[in-house]
């Protein structure tokens, strides 16, 4: 059985000697921490549907149930609360990393839609989410309350798509036709 202490202070010291040139390389030349993450879809198909290439696979999303879906089709509000999630967790874990803190659980992102805005029933009824809830289930041990408190401020500091949802980045929509 491994000692949970050494495989932390291993994983600390691992996260450490693999960021550390990245944050000097950030810090002496800050353009090159700029870095463009792409996503692509193609409308190509029968059906409302657009099929989004994951990295791993291709993801086909479709109409969620509450907008005339079959459900057997991925849902893109479903979708965002999993890169929540996603990014949430990752970040919680380099972060508990990076403070030497044991950490096992589970994350959920939930969110509220009233489905009457994209569907044009009621022109005060939002398009998008109106509330999105963030919930760590955390088994830190016997850690002091206080470094559980750093562990989720960072958490929360350092979490892009958290940060991105909450400070509603700048966006802009092109089009070109053929």
């Amino acid at each position: 059985m491994t000692d949970t202490n050494t495989a932390t202070d291993t994983n600390t010291a691992a996260l450490r000697d693999k960021q550390a040139p990245l944050k000097q390389q950030y810090s002496d030349d800050p353009e090159s921490a700029v870095v463009t993450l792409k996503a692509d879809g193609e409308l190509d198909g029968s059906g409302v549907a657009c099929k989004v290439s994951t990295g791993q696979a291709m993801a086909e999303a479709g109409l969620h149930p509450a907008t005339g879906g079959d459900g057997t089709q991925l849902c893109s509000g479903d979708m965002l609360l999993e890169a929540l999630v996603a990014c949430a967790g990752v970040t919680l874990r380099a972060v508990a990393t990076s403070l030497e803190l044991p950490v096992s659980g589970s994350v959920r992102a939930e969110g509220d839609l009233d489905f009457r805005g994209t569907l044009g029933v009621a022109k005060d009824a939002p398009v998008g989410f109106r509330d999105i809830r963030l919930t760590f289930d955390l088994d830190t041990g016997d850690a002091e309350q206080d470094k559980i408190d750093t562990l989720i401020k960072l958490t929360e500091r350092y979490c892009v798509v958290l940060q991105t949802i909450q400070g509603s980045a700048a966006t802009s929509v092109a089009v070109t036709t053929r």
